[in-house]
C-alpha cells in the first residue's frame, strides 16, 4: 500500500467491502434472471456506504438485524460471500443450508440475526437482542437496518417504545431511499416526517448523507459510542438511493431515468474513490481492490452452480420443538 494516513487506510478497507457488496449484488441479479435463484432478489446497489459505514464501528460480538434488502448488511458484518451465494442458489452448504434464500440469510457466528421479509420486524428482533444484552449485562450493542417504508409500520413504533422505556443498547438505522417498494414514501408519510417518528418516543439521533461513507462512519462512531456508554437507544437517518428497481421482478417504471441518473452521480463508491485519490492513494491500489472483489464473486458464483442441493431429510432439521413432543 502507498504511504497514506491511517484514515485513508481505514477507508480503503471499507471501499474493499463496498466493492464486494456491489459485485455480489450484480451477480445475484444475473443469477436470478438466468433462473438459478428462486423467489426474488432485492439488490443493495447504491446503498453500500450505509451498511459498511455502520458495521465498521461494530465488534464481532455485536448484533445486527436486517430486512428484505439484506445482502449488503450481511457482508458488511462479516458473512462469507461464497456461502451467501450458495444460499441464494438454495444449496446445502449455503449460509443457512439452502433453506433461507435471499430474504432470510442469518449467521449467528458473526452476530447477524437474520434478514426479514416482514417490513419493520427486523427492529423487533434487534430490540429483543438488546433486551438480552441488558439482562445479561454484556458489553454489546444491537443495530437494526430498515427502509423508509418501515417508518409507518406498527412493529417499528413498538420497537421505539420498548427500546426507550428500558433504555436498551440499540441503534435504529433508517435507509431512506425514497421508496416503499414502488410508492414514493414522502407521499404516504404524515406529520413532521421520518426523524420525528423516533423523536416522538424520546429517541435522538442524527441525519446523514447515506452516500457519503465518511459521514456515515463518523455518525455511527458517535452514536454507537454513546450507546455503549449506557446512553440508550439512538437513531441514524441516512438518505440514499437504490440504483435498481425494488426487486428483480420489478420493472421500475414509477421512476424517471433522469431521477436515476441524477442519483448515480452521487454514487457512494465513486465518491469514496475520489476522496481516496485526493488523499494520495494510488489508482493501481483501487483498481486492484475492484479486481479482487470481482474475482471473489465470480468464484462464489461458480461454486454455487456446482454445490449440492439439500437432501430431502434436511426438511426435518432446524425445526424448533417448544415444549414436550406431541
Amino acid at each position: 500500500m502507498s504511504r497514506v494516513s491511517n484514515q485513508a487506510a481505514r477507508v480503503l478497507g471499507m471501499l474493499r467491502t463496498m466493492h464486494v457488496i456491489r459485485e455480489f449484488e450484480e451477480a445475484a441479479g444475473r443469477a436470478w434472471h438466468a433462473g438459478h435463484v428462486r423467489g426474488s432478489v432485492h439488490q443493495y446497489v447504491g446503498q453500500e456506504a450505509i451498511a459498511v459505514g455502520v458495521c465498521a464501528n461494530l465488534r464481532p460480538t455485536d448484533y445486527i438485524s436486517s430486512n428484505h434488502r439484506g445482502h449488503g448488511h450481511s457482508i458488511a458484518k462479516g458473512a462469507d460471500p461464497v456461502g451467501m451465494m450458495k444460499e441464494l442458489f438454495g444449496r446445502a452448504d449455503g449460509t443457512c443450508g439452502g433453506k433461507g434464500g435471499s430474504m432470510h440469510i442469518a449467521d449467528f457466528s458473526i452476530g447477524m440475526l437474520g434478514a426479514n421479509g416482514v417490513v419493520a420486524d427486523g427492529a423487533t428482533i434487534a430490540v429483543g437482542a438488546a433486551q438480552a444484552i441488558k439482562i445479561l449485562r454484556q458489553d454489546r450493542v444491537a443495530v437494526t437496518f430498515f427502509g423508509d417504508g418501515a417508518i409507518n409500520r406498527g412493529p417499528l413504533m413498538e420497537s421505539f417504545n420498548w427500546a426507550k422505556i428500558y433504555n436498551l443498547p440499540v441503534l435504529f438505522v433508517c435507509e431512506h431511499n425514497g421508496y416503499a417498494a414502488t410508492t414514493r414514501t414522502a407521499d404516504v408519510t404524515a406529520g413532521e416526517g421520518f426523524v420525528a417518528r423516533a423523536r416522538s418516543f424520546g429517541i435522538d439521533g442524527e441525519s446523514v448523507d447515506g452516500n457519503d461513507l465518511l459521514a456515515v462512519d463518523a455518525a455511527a462512531e458517535r452514536l454507537i459510542a454513546r450507546i455503549r456508554a449506557g446512553g440508550g437507544p439512538a437513531y441514524l437517518f441516512a438518505t440514499t438511493y437504490r440504483h435498481h428497481p425494488h426487486n428483480t421482478r420489478d420493472t421500475g417504471n414509477y421512476r424517471t431515468q433522469d431521477e436515476i441518473d441524477r442519483w448515480k452521480q452521487k454514487d457512494p463508491i465513486a465518491r469514496t474513490t475520489a476522496w481516496l485519490l485526493s488523499q494520495g492513494v494510488a489508482q493501481e491500489e483501487i483498481t486492484s481492490i475492484e479486481n479482487e472483489a470481482r474475482a471473489l464473486i465470480e468464484r462464489a458464483f461458480e461454486a454455487a452452480l456446482v454445490a449440492p442441493l439439500p437432501s430431502p431429510s434436511a426438511a426435518y432439521t432446524d425445526v424448533q420443538d417448544v415444549g414436550a413432543p406431541q
